[in-house]
């Protein structure tokens, strides 16, 4: 029997995860040919997630959890799910409900046609303007200039096959954009559009935040695409001719017009403008070298606290050292 894993990364989502797992079953009783384990990795949540997920393991015994020791971000909580997942296929979704859990039906369905990699992607949206507005724009610049196989309006439920899972899991890349390199491994993506929901109010408010946002937009970029420090090569290129082509106006003027040029506020104006400029390539050229600096670290992606297994997986190790209980073996 195939195993389907489904990957769920935690931070402040204790209101919606019993919803959240009502789907995952209602989903896997539509696949009775199928097994299923449900991965929940709490990202360092200080609410009441971790109890909950405790809670519902209890009840659940598909259910499995990893406890990070602290926030590491969504892309590292995805990555130790994948790493933990068991399946022959694994999704991944985000636990508070904006995307229809109900979807991954439709997902293996993919998958069991020889698919490897599933792409839920959003083709509406109903968050705030603000939000949609920043989302859209940052999907079409890296869609521009860094992949253009990227969805118009990006994903972040996805389906992969157990060979793509292991590709990415062996990447060693401490800022990785995981849904960029899923694209940048090709293998013909299938894309499923579907509509984004708001969240519900009873679900709580989203953790992420403008600096989150603005990090990831950093970290995809400079991942994935060397515009920025092209950009700024071509920037230091057009103001250095500017300067010389005002240099020789300024000289010409002196030497056949005798016209006696001002020199304070000009020159200031010049020297604010390229000073500034100057600091935003040092920025630029900072961000490449920071991340440089922070894969020679080889520090950990992700570091574990706890670990609770599926009561499934406690058979399966229980049965691989003592064969002789197999029949035997009950919760």
């Amino acid at each position: 029997m195939s195993l389907v894993s489904i990957v769920v990364p935690v931070y402040f989502n204790a209101p919606s995860l019993p919803d959240l797992l009502k789907e995952f079953q209602k989903v896997a009783d539509r696949n009775p040919d199928l097994g299923f384990e449900f991965v929940f990795v709490d990202d360092g949540s200080k609410d009441d997630s971790y109890a909950v997920l405790e809670r519902l393991a209890q009840d659940e015994w598909r259910v499995s959890i990893l406890k990070l020791s602290r926030n590491f971000g969504s892309n590292a909580a995805i990555l130790a799910g994948l790493t933990h997942a068991r399946g022959d296929a694994v999704v991944a979704i985000a636990a508070d409900l904006q995307d229809p859990p109900a979807l991954i039906h439709d997902m293996i369905g993919k998958w069991r046609e020889g698919n490897k990699v599933i792409l839920a992607a959003r083709e509406e949206r109903d968050d705030p303007g603000l939000t949609s507005l920043m989302a859209d724009t940052f999907y079409a610049l890296f869609r521009r200039f860094a992949i253009k196989t990227m969805p118009k309006r990006g994903f972040d439920f996805f389906l992969i096959d157990r060979q793509v899972c292991g590709l990415i899991t062996s990447i060693q890349e401490n800022n990785a954009y995981l849904m960029g390199l899923i694209l940048w491994m090709g293998f013909n993506p299938v894309v499923i559009p579907y509509h984004r929901r708001e969240r519900e109010k009873r679900y709580g408010r989203s953790m992420w935040t403008f600096a989150k946002k603005l990090k990831y937009f950093v970290d995809s970029f400079v991942a994935f695409s060397y515009l920025p420090v092209r950009f700024a090569s071509l920037l230091g290129f057009t103001l250095s001719g500017l300067g010389l082509l005002y240099a020789l106006f300024i000289v010409g003027l002196r030497i056949f017009t005798h016209f006696d040029v001002e020199g304070w506020t000009s020159l200031m104006v010049v020297m604010l403008i390229v000073s500034g400029v100057q600091m935003v390539m040092i920025g630029i050229l900072g961000e490449y070298l920071w991340r440089n600096l922070d894969e020679t670290r080889k520090r950990p992606r992700y570091i574990v606290e706890n670990i609770i297994e599926t009561r499934q997986t406690k058979e399966v190790d229980q049965l691989q050292h003592f064969p002789e209980l197999d029949g035997h073996v009950h919760d």
